[in-house]
């Protein structure tokens, strides 16, 4: 599948202006996410249709606290990613074509059946997830565009990392986006993630103004991302977005290679949840550490409990109209 996106270059070269990494791209070669490779001075996905992983979840896995709570999401994603993390939870997947010299793997799907799959299994939106959705952009935007005209909706689980251009192509088919902000620092991006910080608030802000429901994840990394100061960074950019932007403050276990960190404190989330909401947040719930009540939705008027969670499960939902039971005030979100 060609590509979407790019620009040619001297000597057959190309410029792939899907994210932004931009990269220049020589004839023969990929991009620095492995599976957008130049032929002939042409670009061309290697990934359109190779799904390398399809499963039904609740909407709540992704996560999307605000987004029609309580329903599920038939979950897709693909080999690859523009982001080199080291602490990726995927990486079997994220980094298998720098892994395995190239290798795509996948199995053949089309946007047809993709939507067909979400129809039958009673989804009411499909997540483009697992890897960064980027990467899939051309089949991820010819399911949505077919999800949409058969009334289910979209939504990117991102690093935040797509270019200006591809935001906005794909914004009218685009209901939600959960987008991490790993940290608030270049050192931390460069150095963990081989990207920039900039950027990713960039995206996030497009994204809101475009009209499209954001919410935010923070992996809380032990000593790397996890200082007070950092953390009133975060939150005080989050609350800038807007104060209804639910804000995931998420627990680190070991992983890929970084298995020398310990997994996070319950109490460094709780720390986490509390600066959020001193900046004046009106969400922030803590991830992975089910059952310890920084699950739950309240109101922001009264306190009233208004979602129960429990892990990913929905216990209880209380809102009347999208709105709290006892004093009327709107619960914010898509679909609430």
């Amino acid at each position: 599948m060609e590509a979407m996106f790019y620009e040619s270059l001297d000597e057959n070269g190309v410029r792939c202006n899907l994210c932004h990494h931009r990269c220049q791209i020589k004839e023969g070669k990929t991009g620095i996410c492995g599976v957008r490779e130049n032929r002939n001075g042409r670009l061309y996905s290697l990934v359109y249709g190779k799904i390398i992983a399809e499963h039904i979840d609740p909407i709540e896995k992704k996560p999307f606290f605000h987004f029609l709570p309580g329903s599920r999401a038939c979950s897709i994603g693909t080999v690859g990613c523009n982001f080199r993390c080291k602490h990726c939870q995927n990486s079997e997947i994220s980094q298998y074509p720098h892994e395995h010299k190239g290798s795509i793997i996948g199995r053949e799907r089309t946007p047809k059946q993709i939507v067909a799959s979400a129809q039958a299994a009673g989804c009411e939106t499909i997540a483009y997830t697992y890897t960064e959705p980027t990467i899939f952009y051309e089949f991820g935007y010819d399911t949505a565009v077919l999800a949409q005209k058969e009334g289910i909706k979209n939504v990117f689980v991102s690093n935040g990392y797509m270019s200006t251009e591809a935001a906005r192509r794909i914004a009218p088919y685009l209901d939600g986006i959960n987008i991490d902000i790993k940290a608030f620092t270049d050192k931390f991006y460069k150095g963990v993630c081989g990207a920039r910080l900039k950027p990713v608030l960039e995206t996030i802000q497009l994204m809101k103004d475009l009209g499209i429901w954001v919410e935010v994840t923070t992996l809380i990394i032990p000593g790397l991302n996890d200082g007070d100061e950092e953390l009133h960074d975060i939150a005080r950019f989050v609350k800038e977005v807007g104060p209804e932007v639910p804000w995931h403050v998420t627990r680190f276990y070991p992983s890929y290679e970084l298995v020398d960190r310990p997994r996070t404190p319950v109490e460094t989330l709780r720390r986490a949840r509390g600066i959020g909401m001193e900046e004046g947040l009106w969400y922030v719930y803590e991830g992975n550490v089910p059952g310890g009540g920084g699950e739950h939705t309240q109101c922001r008027g009264c306190g009233t409990m208004i979602i129960e969670r429990h892990g990913l499960e929905l216990i209880r939902n209380r809102m009347q109209n999208g709105k709290c039971p006892e004093c009327g005030t709107k619960v914010d979100g898509f679909g609430m």
